[in-house]
């Protein structure tokens, strides 16, 4: 497996053990990790923690060109929210862990000029569907059913 999407993985599952949402993501420069995060909705009783902002926000100030080299990693397909952010800062590459339990506008995303891939790993849809069946409510809360 792809040693940065394992590494968005284990966000995962930090954020299910705090309590929170499964969701993990990691920006990677140049071959290494410049910001690590997870959904944090829950623990931070905020209303824009998903993984990816989380992860952006942990990666601290870049450079336009930083993020133009970047690739964002994520266990779940971004949302509207976390999609926005990837083409506001020029992310050129996205990894999606799965997309069968979320689909964000991926093909919106891939018309902007994003290489967007989907692994379709099964870890990655494990830890969603137990945790989509275990909290429904707040699983619909997260994606603003």
């Amino acid at each position: 497996m792809d040693k940065f999407l394992e590494a968005a993985i284990e966000e995962a599952r930090s954020g299910l053990r705090e309590g929170g949402i499964p969701i993990g993501s990691v920006l990677v420069i140049d071959g290494k990790i410049v910001g690590r995060g997870h959904n944090r909705r829950v623990q931070n009783s905020s209303s824009i923690l998903h993984a990816e902002m989380d992860c952006l926000e942990n990666a601290g100030r870049l450079k336009a060109e930083d993020y133009k080299r970047a690739t964002l990693y994520s266990t779940l397909s971004p949302c509207d929210m976390c999609s926005g952010a990837v083409l506001l800062y020029g992310i050129k590459k996205v990894v999606v862990g799965e997309n069968r339990t979320f689909k964000g506008p991926e093909e919106y995303v891939r018309s902007r000029g994003v290489e967007l891939t989907v692994a379709d790993n099964k870890e990655c849809r494990e830890l969603m569907e137990s945790f989509i069946k275990s909290s429904p409510k707040l699983w619909d809360e997260d994606i603003g059913k």
